[in-house]
């Protein structure tokens, strides 16, 4: 009972704190040393969190990642890259909701740290002229990368609950299939309802040869270039980034001194104090023993297998905000507790472990989302909420249906 009480200050601190506006970094710092001080832990396992958050290869994998995507955005942005993008969308999907949606669903297919911020300049960008709320926008860039982590094994998540489990991928991939469905389901109900018809082509599109309007595909080059990177070669996407940036360089014949500013764009104190943030708050969380405790506790009250299957992940996963997190950290304990692998005890888990995931504050893209849009957090909750909510709600009927 005391490790929940303690979790609820922790996590009451940092919804208060961002409430109030914080750079989430800077809430995250704070909440990791209120970790820190209420597990008690020792100032060796301190310094040792600290060395392994500044170390570990995923923070400078994700530091490099930001950096390059912020100034990847500024190239697209000021070559007027990701209005031609928009325009071609408009050509092609011609559809408002259509158009509004393409991006975020495009880039959430990168299984890429900080992908959220790539696409939310994108969603900008086509909702402009629309009458649409910052929590709105950002609800839409959030929500609508999300199916693809349910369904797409390029994920590490459901790649590490099918090896932990030995059911067979693509039998989980199918059970999973619902929750994928419903974010997309959801995603209409709750954002875009006053979103009607098509996009009315402007005087100067009406005009544009199809030569011209076949040269607006070319502006999509670079996202596919990167997308074919990470998905089809495996490159790790702060590779592919940088690979990207190199021939926008050439191609627009950036000076050295144009190139720089550029680079230098992404090279942000924000970034910096995000990523440490996230990361620090990451590896407290595990080596406070909090989860870990969390897990016990609800093992030693004896509570029936359901109730379980949904309170471990859900509360790793929005503990962490990661989905290999609640994967690793609880599928072992629900086997043993179960009595084996189940589809539909396991397919249940990883929906209410993601659910926790899509809620979690500390969540990376929820985090990008919202300092892009400079959104309310209770806005964008009032939409995920009910959202998360009808997800769960399908993962009962498949439960018992399996």
């Amino acid at each position: 009972m005391l490790d929940i009480l303690k979790i609820v200050i922790v996590f009451t601190s940092i919804l208060i704190f961002l409430r109030l506006k914080w750079n989430i970094g800077y809430v995250l710092l704070l909440a990791s040393g209120l970790l820190a001080i209420l597990y008690l832990m020792p100032i060796p396992t301190i310094l040792s969190t600290i060395k392994s958050t500044v170390t570990d290869t995923v923070t400078i994998k994700l530091f490099f990642a930001l950096t390059l995507i912020k100034s990847l955005e500024l190239i697209l942005r000021e070559k007027q890259v990701l209005a031609k993008m928009m325009e071609a969308s408009r050509n092609i999907l011609k559809r408002k909701k259509a158009v509004i949606i393409s991006m975020p669903m495009l880039i959430g297919l990168l299984p890429s740290l900080g992908g959220a911020y790539f696409s939310a300049p994108m969603v900008d960008e086509s909702t402009k002229g629309l009458k649409m709320s910052s929590e709105e926008k950002g609800f839409i860039n959030y929500w609508f990368r999300h199916p693809w982590e349910y369904v797409l094994p390029l994920y590490p998540g459901i790649l590490l609950a099918s090896a932990i489990t030995k059911i067979e991928l693509r039998s989980l991939i199918l059970a999973n299939l619902t929750y994928a469905a419903l974010i997309l389901i959801t995603g209409f109900l709750f954002s875009m309802r006053s979103v009607e018809g098509k996009f009315i082509k402007s005087s100067e599109s009406r005009v544009r040869s199809p030569e011209k309007k076949t040269k607006d595909l070319w502006s999509f080059l670079p996202v596919t270039i990167i997308l074919i990177m990470v998905m089809v070669i495996h490159v790790e996407l702060h590779y592919a980034l940088g690979f990207t940036i190199l021939i926008l360089f050439f191609f627009y014949r950036f000076s050295l001194k144009e190139a720089f500013r550029a680079i230098r764009h992404g090279f942000t104190l924000d970034v910096i104090v995000i990523v440490f943030g996230t990361m620090l708050f990451k590896f407290t969380m595990e080596n406070s023993g909090a989860v870990a405790h969390l897990s016990r506790y609800f093992t030693e009250k004896g509570i029936p297998i359901l109730p379980i299957l949904f309170i471990l992940p859900f509360i790793s996963g929005l503990l962490t905000g990661i989905t290999v997190g609640f994967v690793g950290s609880t599928f072992p304990l629900i086997l043993s507790l179960a009595g084996g692998a189940h589809l539909n005890q396991i397919t249940f888990a990883f929906a209410s472990g993601f659910v926790g995931v899509l809620l979690s504050p500390v969540h990376l893209c929820f985090v990008l989302t919202r300092e892009y849009f400079k959104a309310d957090i209770a806005g964008i909750y009032r939409k995920t909420i009910p959202g998360c909510a009808i997800i769960m709600a399908g993962a009962l009927v498949v439960y018992f249906i399996l």
